[in-house]
């Protein structure tokens, strides 16, 4: 749950009230009503209006620039990347810290059942 106070970001209009999505609000009040889909009240400086809204159409704007600083530093690095042809770097930035697995060999044969639950059993216990 949201402080009191705390600067927040209308990322949604899911209730189709006219919310000015990108501006900035505080929110300066719970909605406790059981029977209402709204879990907030937000004072809006910029339209000069309280809303009401449900928690998952605001975000906090300290989350959204730590979002956004990730997707920069990530179109930064593929940038250099490809400048300086870092293959290695690239599928780094692009995949993560994933390892890519190594393709299993086909078997020309059919296993036994006990064969294939071993296998199993082997490959779940790693």
């Amino acid at each position: 749950m949201l402080k009191l106070g705390q600067k927040v970001i209308i990322i949604g209009d899911s209730f189709e009230q006219n919310l000015p999505v990108g501006s900035h609000g505080y929110i300066i009040a719970y909605d406790r009503n059981a029977d209402n889909a709204f879990d907030y009240v937000v004072r809006v400086p910029g339209a000069n209006k309280h809303v009401y809204v449900p928690s998952i159409d605001i975000e906090l704007e300290d989350t959204l620039i730590a979002l956004e600083a990730d997707r920069v530093e990530k179109e930064a690095l593929i940038d250099f990347a490809l400048a300086t042809h870092n293959e290695q770097l690239f599928r780094w930035v692009m995949n993560g810290d994933v390892e890519e697995e190594a393709p299993l060999p086909q078997q020309s044969q059919a296993l036994s059942g006990e064969e294939f639950v071993r296998q199993i059993n082997l490959k779940a216990w790693i």
